[in-house]
């Protein structure tokens, strides 16, 4: 499909349920400089909010919940939530052609192979051959399924035994290995590991639609848990003080000390909880007159969507990105963070964007194949340089997203978040902890769990500097809060 298809597509978009209209502002960015008058009423729907996920009250897990909330493992509550949704299992260059070499994987504790069958088929499978235990990785990928090399009992896409070369009276009908569904979209394989009476439609995220030309994916181990991770992402009060370059002249990756994230770096936060998850608003008034408006979404379980019109020079906003992460447990001590963005313009990324220049994630950073480890670890102190942080950037560390895997992992592998103390800024925190432990509820209690639908697919998340007490009413909802493309 050309672009302009693509283009005209989403630009048209009917709203889904629930999302058109829920910006509604009563006052907006006023022109007295009192940062106490600025309010923002996101949505009808943001009464039906736990308090502590509108901010009205700390949640600080027992250990009790944190042991709920981050094991994922087969037979977990919260590893039964998870397994409700699709999630990104490989890149799809990881299995580039028919019959090429099987890939490795772990997805929420559970150990798997990958591979591509001479028709094109992908199948995803237990790692160990059913009748001694073998690993299939060393499996011959070969005629229609992945045979094990140690006595030579074969397996299709769907986990059937077609073969059993060490066996004269052959019983392959009784034996079956594990399999789950895959689907191809957006450069990514992805797999539902639930019930299959309750698989949602595939994931159809706007990035996953656009050309190839206008999208990049890629992915980085982290050594800690999914959630830690997860949390280090949403959590907007960090960047203008982790992130941060502390000269106009710094030679190393870091957000502009003249940049309104720096500037204003107190942000007052809204979270509002929606039927996908909750949508989150930054505002940060700057000393000039203006106030700096970064919109995000965060869709259950585990993806965040950020705006990235503005860029790291915050320039005139005129791009027209959008990027995001996806944050999959490996085990309970390490995840598998997808990075992606996409452009929703006629023009595609950049070299640069594409290369993930400075962000931590590219080839300069990460492996590019196999584990997809970090360069910059633990076991080299991440690479930081005193000096550096002495006289350029906060932390030392080279790498936005270095930076947070540097804070996130030196935390330990699972952090007892019984021991926090959470504040006003900590709202989007709040708001996932609660959602979470709803979401587990909900799927004990035989429901389904929130996001697992096509109902979000198109949401957008926008960032703009506006003049103080100006904004277009009609524009307000689409520009500033991210609605969906062809909302009112």
């Amino acid at each position: 499909m050309p672009f302009r298809q693509y283009h005209d597509h989403f630009s048209n978009a009917a709203s889904p349920p629930r999302v058109r209209g829920l910006c509604r502002f009563t006052r907006f960015l006023p022109r007295a400089p009192d940062r106490r008058m600025i309010a923002i009423r996101l949505g009808r729907i943001a009464s039906r909010a736990p308090t502590s996920a509108r901010g009205g009250g700390p949640l600080m897990l027992t250990r009790e919940d944190n042991e709920l909330v981050t094991r994922t493992g087969p037979g977990t509550p919260m590893g039964d939530v998870l397994r409700r949704y699709w999630i990104p299992a490989f890149l799809a260059r990881e299995l580039p052609e028919p019959d090429c070499p099987p890939v490795r994987v772990q997805l929420l504790g559970e150990r798997l192979v990958g591979f591509r069958d001479s028709q094109g088929r992908i199948g995803l499978v237990d790692e160990f051959c059913p009748h001694r235990r073998a690993s299939l990785w060393f499996g011959r990928n070969e005629e229609s399924g992945l045979r094990c090399i140690y006595h030579g009992w074969k397996f299709d896409v769907d986990g059937n035994c077609l073969d059993q070369m060490n066996e004269p009276e052959q019983f392959c009908h009784k034996i079956h290995l594990t399999a789950y569904p895959t689907t191809e979209i957006g450069g990514v394989i992805w797999t539902y590991m639930g019930p299959r009476e309750k698989m949602p439609a595939p994931p159809a995220f706007e990035w996953t639609q656009v050309p190839e030309s206008h999208r990049h994916v890629s992915k980085v181990w982290e050594e800690c848990n999914w959630l830690q991770a997860l949390e280090g992402g949403i959590d907007t009060s960090h960047a203008p003080i982790l992130h941060r370059a502390i000269t106009p002249n710094a030679t190393r990756p870091g957000i502009p000390v003249q940049g309104p994230f720096v500037r204003g770096k107190a942000p007052i936060l809204e979270v509002d909880v929606t039927d996908y998850g909750y949508r989150y608003v930054g505002i940060r008034p700057l000393d000039d007159d203006k106030t700096y408006v970064r919109s995000y979404h965060f869709v259950m379980p585990f993806t965040q969507i950020r705006p990235q019109q503005l860029g790291r020079a915050m320039g005139s906003g005129d791009r027209t990105n959008i990027a995001g992460h996806i944050w999959v447990p490996i085990d309970d001590e390490n995840c598998m963070v997808w990075n992606w963005m996409y452009s929703f313009g006629e023009a595609g990324l950049t070299e640069d964007d594409r290369m993930e220049r400075g962000n931590g994630n590219g080839p300069d950073y990460v492996e590019q194949s196999g584990e997809f480890r970090s360069f910059r670890n633990k076991r080299n102190d991440w690479m930081i340089d005193r000096q550096v942080q002495k006289y350029e950037t906060f932390t030392g560390i080279d790498g936005i997203n270095t930076q947070d895997r540097a804070v996130q992992e030196g935390m330990g592998p699972v952090v007892d978040r019984s021991k926090e103390h959470l504040g006003p800024a900590d709202r989007a925190i709040i708001a996932t902890r609660r959602l979470l432990l709803d979401a587990v509820k909900t799927v004990q209690a035989g429901g389904n769990p929130p996001g697992a639908d096509a109902s979000y697919y198109s949401a957008r998340a926008i960032e703009k500097i506006f003049p103080r007490g100006h904004v277009a009413p009609e524009r307000a909802p689409r520009d500033v809060c991210g609605g969906t493309p062809g909302s009112s």
